[in-house]
């Protein structure tokens, strides 16, 4: 499987993401092994996800997600914790 997802940052913010191994991915950001913007932004909390077949869906989403404004992503995180 493959995986969109956002993680909440310790700041607030969210970042968008994907990846084929959800629970490791979240480890490496927490580790300060992930992407560069979550590094000062540590610890990250898993707080959606998506899942798809293949990466190139994964990676589809994650473009619409991040085109998506602030208000339209919490409105997806607020969905996914009703679940």
């Amino acid at each position: 499987m493959n995986y969109t997802y956002m993680v909440r940052c310790a700041d607030g913010s969210l970042y968008t993401g994907w990846t084929n191994d959800l629970e490791k991915r979240v480890k490496c950001h927490n580790e300060k092994k992930g992407a560069k913007y979550t590094k000062p932004r540590l610890p990250v909390s898993l707080v959606y996800f998506e899942a798809f077949d293949t990466k190139e869906e994964a990676m589809s989403r994650e473009a619409a997600i991040k085109r998506l404004t602030k208000e339209r992503k919490e409105l997806l995180v607020a969905k996914f914790d009703k679940l």
